[in-house]
Protein backbone atom coordinates (compact mmCIF):
# COMPACT_ATOMS: atom_id res chain seq x y z
CA UNK A 1 0.00 0.00 0.00
CA UNK A 2 1.56 3.30 -1.50
CA UNK A 3 1.90 5.95 1.76
CA UNK A 4 0.48 10.03 0.47
CA UNK A 5 2.31 11.79 2.55
CA UNK A 6 4.71 14.66 1.16
CA UNK A 7 7.82 13.87 1.14
CA UNK A 8 9.70 16.34 0.23
CA UNK A 9 7.74 18.47 2.63
CA UNK A 10 8.39 16.09 5.48
CA UNK A 11 12.26 16.50 4.51
CA UNK A 12 11.40 20.35 4.77
CA UNK A 13 10.24 20.62 8.01
CA UNK A 14 12.88 18.24 9.57
CA UNK A 15 15.95 20.50 7.66
CA UNK A 16 14.38 23.47 9.79
CA UNK A 17 13.60 21.66 13.01
CA UNK A 18 17.49 20.23 12.52
CA UNK A 19 18.86 23.91 11.73
CA UNK A 20 17.13 25.01 14.68
CA UNK A 21 19.17 22.40 16.74
CA UNK A 22 21.84 22.80 15.71
CA UNK A 23 22.28 26.64 15.49
CA UNK A 24 24.31 27.18 18.65
CA UNK A 25 26.71 24.31 17.29
CA UNK A 26 30.22 25.69 15.69
CA UNK A 27 29.19 25.31 11.66
CA UNK A 28 32.70 23.74 11.32
CA UNK A 29 31.70 20.75 14.27
CA UNK A 30 28.57 19.83 12.45
CA UNK A 31 28.76 16.31 10.61
CA UNK A 32 25.79 14.31 9.06
CA UNK A 33 26.10 10.35 8.55
CA UNK A 34 23.45 8.10 6.72
CA UNK A 35 22.67 4.57 8.01
CA UNK A 36 22.49 2.17 4.56
CA UNK A 37 20.27 1.93 2.85
CA UNK A 38 17.39 3.88 3.43
CA UNK A 39 18.89 6.15 5.92
CA UNK A 40 21.48 7.21 3.27
CA UNK A 41 18.73 8.30 1.13
CA UNK A 42 17.07 10.59 3.34
CA UNK A 43 20.56 11.85 4.89
CA UNK A 44 21.05 12.91 1.08
CA UNK A 45 18.15 14.87 1.03
CA UNK A 46 18.83 16.62 4.60
CA UNK A 47 22.68 17.33 3.64
CA UNK A 48 21.31 19.32 0.83
CA UNK A 49 18.98 21.21 2.69
CA UNK A 50 20.94 22.09 5.27
CA UNK A 51 24.22 22.93 3.22
CA UNK A 52 26.88 21.27 5.89
CA UNK A 53 30.17 21.68 4.66
CA UNK A 54 31.56 17.55 5.35
CA UNK A 55 30.95 15.25 3.24
CA UNK A 56 28.07 13.17 3.97
CA UNK A 57 28.92 9.67 6.38
CA UNK A 58 27.60 6.07 5.50
CA UNK A 59 27.51 3.84 8.14
CA UNK A 60 26.82 -0.28 7.26
CA UNK A 61 26.03 -1.58 10.53
CA UNK A 62 25.29 -5.34 9.33
CA UNK A 63 28.36 -6.54 11.35
CA UNK A 64 27.37 -4.42 14.43
CA UNK A 65 23.77 -6.20 15.03
CA UNK A 66 23.16 -8.38 17.82
CA UNK A 67 21.30 -10.64 15.61
CA UNK A 68 24.23 -10.50 13.07
CA UNK A 69 24.59 -14.61 14.19
CA UNK A 70 20.73 -15.37 13.56
CA UNK A 71 20.54 -14.01 10.55
CA UNK A 72 23.60 -14.66 8.79
CA UNK A 73 25.74 -12.57 6.74
CA UNK A 74 23.99 -9.81 4.80
CA UNK A 75 24.66 -10.44 0.82
CA UNK A 76 24.88 -6.41 0.22
CA UNK A 77 27.10 -5.53 3.10
CA UNK A 78 29.34 -2.12 1.76
CA UNK A 79 31.96 -0.73 3.67
CA UNK A 80 31.12 2.55 5.72
CA UNK A 81 32.58 5.69 4.86
CA UNK A 82 33.41 8.08 7.25
CA UNK A 83 35.38 10.93 5.49
CA UNK A 84 35.78 13.44 8.21
CA UNK A 85 36.96 12.95 12.09
CA UNK A 86 33.93 11.72 14.63
CA UNK A 87 36.61 13.17 17.78
CA UNK A 88 34.18 16.36 19.74
CA UNK A 89 32.10 16.31 16.47
CA UNK A 90 28.00 16.85 16.46
CA UNK A 91 27.01 14.67 14.44
CA UNK A 92 23.41 14.19 13.34
CA UNK A 93 22.85 10.37 12.68
CA UNK A 94 19.87 9.75 10.11
CA UNK A 95 17.94 6.85 9.62
CA UNK A 96 14.73 6.25 7.73
CA UNK A 97 12.37 4.22 10.10
CA UNK A 98 13.18 4.21 13.80
CA UNK A 99 11.38 0.62 15.38
CA UNK A 100 13.10 -1.67 17.98
CA UNK A 101 15.78 0.94 18.26
CA UNK A 102 18.61 -2.23 17.75
CA UNK A 103 19.83 -0.72 14.22
CA UNK A 104 20.38 2.83 15.63
CA UNK A 105 22.36 1.07 18.72
CA UNK A 106 24.34 -0.82 16.54
CA UNK A 107 24.86 2.23 14.51
CA UNK A 108 26.20 4.21 17.80
CA UNK A 109 28.60 1.24 18.53
CA UNK A 110 30.30 1.44 15.34
CA UNK A 111 30.66 5.63 14.74
CA UNK A 112 32.42 4.96 18.66
CA UNK A 113 34.71 2.66 16.82
CA UNK A 114 35.84 6.15 14.95
CA UNK A 115 36.36 8.10 17.74
CA UNK A 116 34.78 10.22 20.50
CA UNK A 117 31.70 12.64 19.09
CA UNK A 118 30.52 15.71 21.28
CA UNK A 119 27.07 14.66 20.76
CA UNK A 120 24.71 12.41 18.55
CA UNK A 121 21.73 13.48 17.33
CA UNK A 122 19.15 11.08 16.08
CA UNK A 123 16.63 12.43 12.96
CA UNK A 124 14.68 9.53 11.81
CA UNK A 125 11.89 9.77 8.55
CA UNK A 126 9.49 7.56 10.48
CA UNK A 127 9.34 6.91 13.97
CA UNK A 128 6.85 3.47 14.49
CA UNK A 129 5.81 1.60 17.76
CA UNK A 130 7.46 -1.30 19.04
CA UNK A 131 10.71 -0.22 20.74
CA UNK A 132 13.02 -2.62 22.28
CA UNK A 133 15.46 -0.19 23.96
CA UNK A 134 15.35 3.53 25.16
CA UNK A 135 15.98 5.68 21.88
CA UNK A 136 14.23 8.20 20.96
CA UNK A 137 14.55 10.43 17.69
CA UNK A 138 15.25 14.03 18.49
CA UNK A 139 13.82 14.89 14.95
CA UNK A 140 11.07 12.55 12.99
CA UNK A 141 8.92 13.39 10.03
CA UNK A 142 6.83 10.83 10.94
CA UNK A 143 4.89 8.75 13.76
CA UNK A 144 3.03 5.59 12.48
CA UNK A 145 1.12 2.78 14.64
CA UNK A 146 1.45 -0.33 12.44
CA UNK A 147 -0.60 -3.91 13.06
CA UNK A 148 2.73 -6.45 14.04
CA UNK A 149 2.74 -8.29 10.74
CA UNK A 150 3.39 -4.38 8.70
CA UNK A 151 6.44 -2.71 8.38
CA UNK A 152 7.68 0.36 6.01
CA UNK A 153 9.48 0.14 3.27
CA UNK A 154 11.20 3.13 1.81
CA UNK A 155 12.18 3.37 -2.32
CA UNK A 156 14.56 6.00 -3.45
CA UNK A 157 16.80 7.72 -3.64
CA UNK A 158 14.88 9.77 -6.01
CA UNK A 159 12.40 10.04 -5.74
CA UNK A 160 11.92 9.32 -2.39
CA UNK A 161 8.70 7.06 -1.45
CA UNK A 162 7.02 5.61 1.36
CA UNK A 163 4.87 2.16 1.48
CA UNK A 164 3.19 0.09 3.84
CA UNK A 165 3.80 -3.61 3.51
CA UNK A 166 2.47 -6.94 5.17
CA UNK A 167 4.36 -10.10 6.18
CA UNK A 168 2.15 -12.62 4.31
Amino acid sequence: MRSDHDIPAIIDDMAERLHKLTAECPPDSLAMVGIHTGGVWVAEALHRKLGLKEPLGVLDISFYRDDFTRIGMNPQVKPSQLPFNVDDRHIILVDDVLHTGRTIRAAMNELFDYGRPASIILATLVERGGRELPIEPDVTGLHMTLADNEYVKLSGPEPLALEIKRDT
